[in-house]
């Protein structure tokens, strides 16, 4: 009986030494089978650095019951002397509790991890064929199979081998065992051997040659007869090739069986043939012909990325060689399939969404962030790039990732990020199947489990929260790159492009640029060149680039331009690392960028100005708008550091043009859709989107310059209260990218201010404003109009709320009152901007409606305008805010229902023409019908003038006069090639219908 005393100290050393257990260790240790070594530090050493030293404990225990007693003894005096040994022997048994109870049952195989000799380190498919060369029946290829497996898994746990060289050595005995079970199946039927050629391919990870040590071992069977045959003269070819399939299909059928029922020994793996052809439902063994016929035919995307990772293993290798030479180029022609890399990305998502809710947080490799996710990635990235780049065709995931890194197809550092994220997640799936040999991709719930996981894996600290934190750390950086390289659109047009093409030659970029429509090759060849020749990582870049964006610039009216804008946002940009980085990791950044260099010169133009504008096509939000709030304060700011109010306001100018192009670009993007984002469908809540975008940043603008020029010339207060007013267009939020800024300007006197005083100064503000938006500079113009102002261009720039008071009591004009209804506060003093609304609502909402001689006076005015205005030459029919149907009709018309009902219906108070037409048929003053007409009308023509302006770089009320203009603003309204007339007849029957609810309810017709 042990000592308290020693207990205690033995206690002590057990925990010291990583057992969870001391009590039973120490009985353990205690037994007749360790007798003259229980107090061996070399043996509490070597326990204690195990994955699990109560298991391994147990195990050494069950291995020296199971010896005889005289090599009980060997066993022990070896462990203790040899240390390659020690390590081995306790390090699988420490890790696997399945190969524990092998040992338990076979106690002589212990001796197969004794020595190992030079070839022993890395054996290949002869050595372990030789392993199983003694087996001859399904039973002793077990035995055979899990010796061999001890010795593998001794190199592993040991660090003698890595992760690829683990796998690689699981697929070599997998392969030698499928030789050794064929060879069992024709042993047992020699007719049925002698009348076929039968070829076993594998697939998936064995074929890849990186399989797990417990997985289904996929495959393909091939079968044909036997050329020299008396069958064949005898039957006929027909017959015999039918008698030789199915004699291959028996042997294949018996291959199958042997390897995957359960003996005494368990099984070996299950052998899946699902892949093959049709699925289950298609026959077993196929001949090479028969396979070529259905590939050719009938296979899906995923079977060509299946076929990545075909290779002949067993059998007749000469017809798995012929099988793989002839599939072999139809693997390479996978990517040029109509919706290839979408059916891909299809799978992947379906794959994740069968997990079982319960498990999807525990999933190693199907989950999200898994191991399907790495080599989805790369399997892709192989089948696009693969068809013009050798060097990518290898059914290995991490000697393909390092191909993909080295041709530039997928960055350095992600590339290094993901190979190391991936051996992780594969070796702690390795640690998990190895300990009970079972198929699993489960992380493990139970604590001690993933302590033995962890401690596996080299964590000794605390084991259990290092292991879960280096997991998730590892699958959120397999996430966020997956989803940079899985979903990146660049693949999905890089994958419809002609073979041969994803690398540009100069003759092949001549005949693309000539077959694409644009118009001045040679120049473009030009750009095509400085872009992409030379043999810097920038000019590799781009050459994976350029095929995909001369597809997107060829889908614009305008290829020609997007290219030649590409090169100079290139020559800006190239040398600074984000760039191209961006374009090519960053999603949708790319195809962005196409858009709207090739959708016209406004949004060129404004990113040639500051070409690091392009980073917003990157970021997530980068296309959304800005809200009035964060723009304001970010011009302010920008103002308060400036040293003037000339640069105060060239920094406003600066965040204007910046905001204009990102409020472009966002307009472009959901008017032309891309591979990540389709056509916005709503088409008014784009005009909303960008009308309340452009008046927001104009206010903010004002706001910014106001507060600029006030400071240099007053300090931190003006003498006068000041406001500025928003008239029309601006005032309704409904500014395009051409528009003035109507305004109206007040003020009031400080308290103690003189009248003149404020007058002055109320005047130098408008006027130093003016200027300093309108000084020539590299960023656009804001124009101020005040010219709706009392008594237009003779009254005075600025006016005081009594002032206007006055003037609107006594001299107002019905035009005024009907201008009134668009005013709103932008800028300025709040209190005092509420002050003057409250003035003007009688004016605009007067009560009991507009009178009947008010009312015929707006027509008589409207009427005037039609046949004044409409510049001569002009077809009237598509002039977009004057003629019929147009812009002028539809706001007139709901204007007059405002000043008439305004009074009576609050919904009617509102600026804006869309939420007043929607308050007006609410309230019963049209019909539903007429006002879906007019709000269809209005839409169209403000998205025209917006086109135009996008198009053109100037505003412009009518179609441009013909070719490419005309037909980039036919695509910015979702015309293609060939169908600008479609365009206009749309147009002309939309503002038709329009004009007859006009002419019934403006002009009472």
């Amino acid at each position: 009986m042990t000592a308290p005393g020693r207990r205690s100290s033995t206690f002590t050393r057990l925990l010291r030494h990583g057992f969870t257990d001391p009590s039973a260790a120490e009985r353990l240790l205690d037994s007749a089978e360790l007798s003259g070594v229980r107090d061996d530090p070399v043996l509490l050493e070597a326990l204690g650095a195990t994955a699990d030293p109560d298991l391994a404990l147990l195990g050494l225990v069950r291995l020296l019951e199971a010896q005889p007693d005289p090599s009980r003894r060997e066993l022990l005096d070896t462990l203790i002397a040899a240390k390659p040994l020690r390590d081995r022997l306790l390090g699988v048994l420490g890790a696997s509790a399945a190969l524990g109870d092998h040992l338990a049952r076979h106690p002589r195989d212990w001796e197969a991890l004794v020595t190992y000799e030079p070839s022993d380190l890395h054996p290949g498919v002869e050595e372990f064929e030789h392993g199983l060369a003694e087996a001859t029946d399904p039973v002793s290829l077990r035995v055979a199979y899990r010796r061999c497996l001890l010795s593998i898994a001794a190199r592993d746990v040991c660090g003698t081998t890595d992760l690829p060289e683990t796998a690689g050595e699981l697929a070599d005995l997998a392969t030698a065992t499928l030789r050794a079970a064929l060879t069992l199946a024709q042993a047992a039927a020699p007719d049925d051997a002698a009348q076929c050629r039968l070829s076993v391919i594998a697939m998936g990870k064995c074929g890849g040659h990186e399989l797990n040590y417990v997985s289904d071992v996929d495959v393909i069977f091939v079968g044909e007869g036997v050329p020299s045959s008396d069958l064949t003269v005898a039957e006929g070819a027909e017959g015999a090739e039918g008698k030789a399939v199915r004699a291959a299909t028996r042997l294949a059928s018996h291959m199958m069986r042997i390897c995957s029922e359960t003996t005494v020994e368990g099984s070996i793996w299950p052998v899946d043939a699902n892949l093959r052809p049709e699925g289950r439902n298609g026959p077993l063994v196929r001949t090479l012909s028969s396979h070529l016929a259905y590939y050719q035919r009938w296979a899906k995307t995923w079977e060509f990325q299946a076929l990545l990772k075909a290779r002949p293993v067993a059998g007749d290798l000469d017809l798995g060689a012929e099988y793989i030479a002839a599939l072999d180029p139809l693997v390479w022609q996978a990517a040029e399939r109509e919706n290839f890399v979408t059916d891909v990305q299809k799978m992947r998502r379906r794959v994740v969404e069968n997990i079982p809710a319960a498990e999807v947080d525990r999933e190693l490799k199907l989950g999200p962030g898994g191991l399907r996710d790495v080599e989805f990635a790369v399997q892709m990235l192989q089948l696009v790039h693969g068809r013009a780049d050798p060097t990518l065709r290898s059914g290995s995931t991490l000697d393909a990732l390092q191909a993909l890194a080295a041709g530039g197809y997928v960055g350095r550092s992600d590339a290094v990020q993901l190979d190391e994220a991936y051996r992780f997640l594969r070796t702690m799936e390795h640690r998990i199947q190895l300990f009970r040999l079972r198929r699993t991709h489960l992380v493990p719930e139970d604590e001690d489990d993933q302590r033995r996981l962890g401690r596996s894996l080299g964590l000794r600290g605390d084991p259990v929260a290092e292991l879960n934190r280096e997991w998730r750390r590892h699958a959120g950086v397999v996430r966020r790159l997956h989803e940079k390289l899985f979903y990146r659109p660049l693949l999905d047009a890089a994958a419809q492009l002609a073979p041969g093409e994803v690398r540009l030659s100069p003759k092949a970029a001549r005949e693309r640029l000539i077959a694409l429509g644009y118009a001045d090759p040679a120049a473009a060849l030009r750009h095509l060149e400085a872009l992409a020749s030379g043999v810097t990582r920038k000019a590799a870049i781009q050459r994976t680039l350029l095929p995909v964006l001369l597809g997107w610039f060829a889908d614009s009216a305008e290829p020609d331009a997007g290219l030649l804008n590409f090169r100079k946002v290139s020559d800006a940009l190239g040398k600074t690392p984000w760039y191209l980085r961006l374009l090519r990791d960053e999603g949708a950044a790319a195809e962005n960028l196409a858009r709207v260099l090739s959708a016209g010169r406004l949004a060129p133009d404004l990113l040639m100005r500051a070409p690091e504008a392009v980073a917003l096509l990157g970021d997530p939000g980068g296309l959304q708008p800005r809200e009035r709030e964060p723009l304001e304060q970010e011009i302010l700011a920008a103002t308060g550091r400036a040293d003037g109010s000339a640069q105060g306001v060239t920094a406003a100018r600066g965040v204007r043009r910046r905001e204009l192009f990102r409020i472009a670009a966002a307009d472009i993007v959901g008017s032309y859709g891309t591979d990540t984002q389709p056509v916005e469908a709503d088409q008014g809540a784009l005009v909303d989107l960008v009308g309340g975008a452009i008046s927001d940043l104009t206010a903010a603008t004002l706001a910014g310059t106001l507060r600029a020029v006030v400071r240099a010339g007053w300090g931190d207060t003006l003498p006068t209260r000041f406001a500025i007013i928003g008239m029309g267009r601006f005032g309704g939020h409904e500014l395009g990218y051409g528009s003035d800024a109507d305004v109206l300007f007040v003020h009031e006197p400080r308290e103690g201010v003189p009248d003149r005083e404020a007058a002055d100064a109320a005047n130098k503000v408008v006027s130093e404003m003016r200027r300093l938006l309108q000084l020539p500079s590299s960023d656009p113009p804001l124009l101020i109009d005040a010219d709706l102002r009392p008594e237009g261009r003779s009254g005075p720039l600025v006016r005081t709320l009594k002032s206007y008071e006055a003037y609107y009591r006594r001299w107002s004009l019905g035009w005024e009152s009907q201008a009134l209804l668009r005013a709103e506060p932008v800028a300025g003093d709040d209190d005092l901007g509420r002050r003057f609304i409250d003035l003007v609502d009688p004016l605009r909402y007067p009560a009991e409606g507009l009178g009947e001689d008010a009312a015929r006076e707006i027509r008589r005015l409207k009427a005037r305008m039609e046949s004044e205005r409409v510049p001569r030459g002009t077809d009237p029919k598509l002039h977009t805010k004057l003629g019929p149907g147009g812009l002028s009709d539809v706001e007139w018309t709901v204007q007059l229902m405002q000043l008439r009902h305004g009074w009576a219906e609050p919904g009617l108070r509102t600026t804006r023409t869309r939420e007043a037409l929607a308050a007006a048929c609410a309230a019963g003053l049209l019909r539903t019908e007429d006002a879906e007409t007019l709000d269809e009308a209005w839409v169209l023509a403000t998205r025209v003038r917006n086109a135009v302006m996008l198009v053109r770089g100037r505003a412009g009320d009518t179609f441009p006069a013909g070719g490419r203009e005309l037909a980039a603003v036919g695509r910015y309204l979702g015309y293609g090639p060939g169908h600008v007339g479609d365009m206009l007849d749309a147009y002309r029957r939309t503002t038709r219908r329009a004009r007859v609810v006009v002419e019934e309810l403006f002009y009472g017709a």
